[in-house]
């Protein structure tokens, strides 16, 4: 058991169900599941609103968390810190780092967040990175969605990292997608990167475009238009 509140967020996941599971094994209680919403800034504010208490873990959808994390040792996020995150094994790549991973964020602070591209860098408060890895993310589970993770994050790293990053971290997790080998339909994914840094650049020109990658919608046609439709299910 836990003392914090925990919501799986998904989308179109094919492996949701069963990764919402094996949160719920690990973690312990009940993990809430909220699914199919559109646009992901709504999503995360309404996280805020279906939890009873203002600290809990946020997984993704595509979040396969490691069965030996253990929510017990977790201590409370200090005051003005809005969220913590654990890092993630990327299984196209070998990068581990806070993409897709496990976060402790506050309800408050989804409450009030702001607007970024990279919906959580709008938060309050401060962000602080957990020293070690909770899972993996498993973003590869068809072609479309493992070209989606490239080019969204692909698109924000060259764009400029809203983390704070400095451009040397930010070029090497981009050299690193852009090369991606290892694991199912990698090669979507390095593809996806690659676009997505291209589109950075075209969108330099009128930084409104830069909502489009909170679009599902969008990236679905856009997917489709280079590379026709090569969506697996899972």
């Amino acid at each position: 058991m836990t003392d914090f509140d925990a919501v799986f967020l998904s989308y179109d996941e094919p492996m949701a169900p069963s990764l919402h599971a094996r949160v719920q094994r690990t973690l312990g209680g009940t993990v809430k599941r909220l699914h199919g919403v559109h646009g992901m800034r709504r999503a995360y504010r309404l996280c805020a609103e279906i939890v009873d208490r203002d600290q809990f873990f946020l997984a993704d959808g595509d979040f396969a968390i490691h069965t030996d994390f253990d929510p017990a040792a977790v201590a409370p996020l200090d005051e003005g810190v809005s969220m913590r995150v654990w890092r993630a094994v990327n299984p196209v790549n070998g990068l581990t780092y806070g993409y897709g991973g496990l976060k402790l964020i506050r309800r408050s602070a989804l409450r009030e967040m702001g607007e970024a591209v990279d919906v959580l860098a709008a938060l309050p408060g401060r962000i602080e990175f957990a020293g070690h890895t909770a899972g993996v993310t498993r973003f590869n589970q068809t072609p479309f969605h493992a070209w989606k993770a490239g080019f969204r994050e692909c698109a924000m790293l060259a764009r400029g990292s809203e983390y704070g990053m400095a451009n040397d971290g930010a070029q090497q997790r981009v050299q690193a997608w852009t090369t991606s080998e290892q694991g199912e339909f990698a090669p979507y994914a390095a593809a996806g990167a690659r676009e997505g840094v291209a589109f950075a650049r075209e969108a330099a020109r009128d930084v409104s475009r830069f909502d489009d990658l909170n679009d599902p919608s969008w990236l679905r046609d856009r997917f489709t238009a280079a590379h026709g439709d090569q969506v697996v299910s899972g």
